[in-house]
């Protein structure tokens, strides 16, 4: 702090105990002036600047969630504190810069631009942001909005690409949202940054800043642009659960990351092209969301927190994917209609106000006429998930539902689909709708079928365990389902179940080749495929990883030799492949088809892995690849090889320079942490565990990073993973390091215990 000045009286100067500035003697109404320098910019920690190694060109961008405002200036950063805002900015007169509120009255002196933004409305100090470069902008004026979008100069082909896709599910998202809650978002101006070295994305009030990783720099894949897709629609979603609404404090950060990650996938199946986005939801996070709440750190979707720092650990899977399915629930609980009325009203009573968890029930209570006491308690205050096993039960069937411990049965409301066997498919015969409110409910009369597939159209949130004959079937049959749903249902069923050690890899690669092999959804294929290699990879002993490696990699020339396969699908398999090649005749194969940088790059990876690496070929390939951060999947591929001197240059690079931003950490940790390349890796599980108190030293987004994407899930002296969890506990660790720490080691727990029991001869 450079100067402060209370009153007309100066404060003391320099570094603040605590960051915090005391301010002593106030009287009833005061004036504060504080100048401030921030020289720290490398962290992603309130403001960054960023430096693009292709043209040398930077770029400043600024996120504030939960409580980083302070460290960029003076304010009582908690938000329940809401006020207008003044912007002014100064940069570069060739720079491009970008705030909440639409269009800047700009002037220039001597080569420096003022940037003088309009006032704000009421908003939380999280919720403001700058971003300064100089950007290649677009724009686009659609459905009464003008329409922003922003990238690095290196990335305008990429950009200028998918343009037409964002700026239209932009225009229909600010649409469907408006007309559903019954409130147009208020200024024609939305803009959305995409920032170098940034992780994941910030709904700063028309102005969101995303990293600049969703700017695809190869075409995307199907799974690619639905992800995008669901991040546009997460984040505006929050303009109304958020930021026009703001929870009063960190308790209820559900009311805002909960209803986007519903928000977004409601919207998306409304509005757009991407129909299939609750089975690709399904896939993927929703089985985080189990794995998280059977995990060591669960906790209730709302809970008590004391400060922010207990507030960081909660941006986790339980607060976004399995909100996001307890609020589906919901809407399955009191109906759409009801659902959709109580939020028009909660949105109009408390526009730029802050709310509670009662504010909202208040609302929807009165829109469904239901009491929601005893359903709030359950999902929403109590952490677990209930199990629900069908069984025989005289000549009907009884849905048995089992609780955590501490609990009974949360009330449940969810179909149960009856299936028929034809020989080639397995046909619907009826959904009977069933309402769970104990522990055993009965599904009479019971209609004739092969197959009873429980929670059909995944309505509820639940571990689902059906019955003997049902689960063969599912196993053995899954990809005869006849909708995108029920086949991820066969497939995540069978995940759940080596999750939990009842399934062994080797019969769970089955049943996902069999599903994957008949997909027709493109919205689920490549993060089932994910899950598949993932059994394969590190879930499978070493004695039988290449034979399932091998057999995934077949799927995957198949899928990609299909001559009715439209290209998106195409790159899945390739990337497939570029993951599971193991014979001589598939790295063949691999090396053809290999045309796009992207698959490219993972080929060598793959080659690296198997120690037959040829580095003039990366040097090669960096010369070639547009991609200004080519250097990075130069760095993944030469990090795979079983090599000493490779594995040292990698774990500088991720965690001494810390020169890789969160969106690229996770591909260079799955490198780095190979599981046949223990004894080589075995030093940095050590070297990882002294790390953690410097980890939680950076912003939230490179603390989550680095701490779960470069977790060592392979290596470690025995009783490494008992010793990390007590170096987790200690107090100089920051909450959201030792959570996601604990988190991770008891994934890799349950993997360990997997391959173990294979390799004795355990099968299930």
């Amino acid at each position: 702090m450079e100067e402060a000045v209370l009153n007309g009286h100066p404060l003391p100067t320099g570094a603040q105990p605590g960051g915090r500035v005391a301010l002593p003697e106030l009287a009833a109404d005061n004036l504060l002036v504080v100048r401030s320098v921030q020289r720290r910019t490398d962290a992603g920690q309130g403001v960054h600047r960023a430096v693009d190694p292709k043209d040398g060109e930077v770029y400043v961008w600024m996120s504030f969630e939960p409580d980083d405002a302070r460290v960029v200036f003076a304010c009582f950063d908690q938000p329940d504190l809401k006020t207008v805002f003044g912007i002014t900015v100064h940069a570069p007169e060739r720079w491009l810069v970008t705030s909440n509120t639409g269009d800047a009255e700009v002037t220039a002196v001597d080569g420096t631009s003022t940037w003088t933004y309009a006032d704000t409305p009421p908003l939380s100090t999280y919720n403001l942001v700058v971003n300064a470069g100089p950007f290649h902008e677009l724009r686009s004026t659609r459905a009464g909005y003008d329409l922003g979008l922003y990238a690095r100069q290196s990335l305008a082909p990429m950009l200028e690409r998918d343009a037409e896709e964002m700026f239209d599910i932009t225009a229909k998202g600010l649409t469907f949202f408006g007309e559903q809650f019954a409130m147009p978002f208020p200024q024609p101006r939305y803009n959305q940054v995409f920032a170098p070295e940034m992780g994941g994305a910030m709904e700063n009030y028309g102005c969101v800043t995303w990293s600049d990783s969703f700017v695809f720099r190869d075409t995307p894949s199907y799974a690619e642009r639905e992800q995008r897709a669901l991040v546009l629609l997460h984040e505006m979603a929050h303009m109304w659960f958020g930021d026009m609404v703001t929870m009063q404090w960190w308790d209820d950060l559900w009311l805002n990351e909960s209803f986007a990650e519903w928000a977004c996938g409601w919207a998306a199946v409304s509005c757009t092209e991407f129909t299939d986005m609750w089975a690709s939801m399904l896939a993927g996070e929703k089985q985080d969301a189990y794995a998280a709440d059977a995990g060591p750190t669960t906790h209730p979707i709302r809970q008590r927190l004391h400060d922010v720092a207990a507030a960081e650990a909660t941006f986790d899977d339980i607060t976004y994917p399995k909100g996001a399915a307890v609020l589906k629930q919901l809407v399955a609980y009191v109906g759409e209609e009801a659902f959709v009325s109580g939020l028009r009203s909660y949105f109009r009573k408390h526009a730029w106000k802050n709310t509670t968890l009662d504010d909202l029930v208040v609302e929807l209570a009165e829109a469904s006429g239901r009491d929601l006491t005893a359903w709030i308690e359950g999902w929403l205050e109590t952490s677990g998930t209930d199990r629900l096993t069908l069984e025989p039960d005289g000549d009907g069937l009884a849905l048995v539902a089992t609780a955590p411990s501490g609990r009974g049965p949360l009330p449940h409301r969810l179909l149960v689909g009856a299936y028929a066997d034809g020989g080639d498919r397995l046909t619907l015969v009826e959904q009977v709708s069933v309402e769970v409110m104990g522990e055993r409910t009965s599904i009479e009369p019971r209609p004739e079928a092969d197959l009873w597939l429980v929670n059909d159209e995944d309505l509820t949130f639940a571990v689902a365990r059906p019955d003997a004959a049902s689960l063969d079937l599912m196993l053995t049959r899954g990809g005869d389902l006849p909708t995108a749903v029920g086949r991820t249902l066969a497939l995540t069923t069978a995940w759940s179940l080596m999750y939990d050690g009842e399934l062994t890899a080797q019969r769970f690669v089955e049943c996902g080749v069999h599903v994957l092999a008949r997909e027709t959804a493109d919205s689920v294929v490549e993060e089932l495929l994910e899950r598949v290699i993932q059994a394969a990879d590190r879930w499978a002993p070493a004695a039988t990883r290449d034979e399932l490696l091998s057999q995934v990699a077949d799927l995957c020339l198949a899928l990609a030799d299909d001559p009715d396969a439209e290209p998106a699908r195409r790159t899945a398999a390739l990337r497939g492949l570029a993951r599971t090649a193991t014979t001589q005749a598939q790295l063949e194969s691999l090396a053809s088809a290999a045309t796009e940088p992207d698959v490219r790059w993972r080929r060598l990876t793959r080659l690296a892995e198997l120690d037959r690496l040829d580095d003039s070929d990366v040097e090669s390939l960096l010369a070639e690849d547009p991609n200004p951060d080519a250097w990075m999947n130069a760095l993944q591929a030469r990090t795979a090889r079983p090599n000493a001197d490779a594995k040292a240059q990698a774990w500088h690079t991720v965690m001494v320079d810390r020169k890789i931003p969160p969106g690229m950490i996770g591909r260079v940790g799955r490198a780095f942490w190979r599981p046949d390349q223990e004894e080589l890796v075995t030093p940095y599980a050590e070297q990882f565990l002294q790390s953690l108190v410097r980890i939680g030293d950076a912003g939230m987004l490179w603390a989550l990073s680095l701490s779960y994407s470069f977790f060592p899930s392979a290596g470690g002296e025995p009783g490494f993973l008992d010793r990390l969890e007590v170096a987790a506990a200690s107090d100089d660790v920051s909450p959201v390091v030792r959570q996601t720490v604990r988190d991770a080691g008891d994934r890799r727990r349950r993997r360990d215990t997997s391959r173990a029991a294979a390799t004795e001869g355990v099968r299930v």
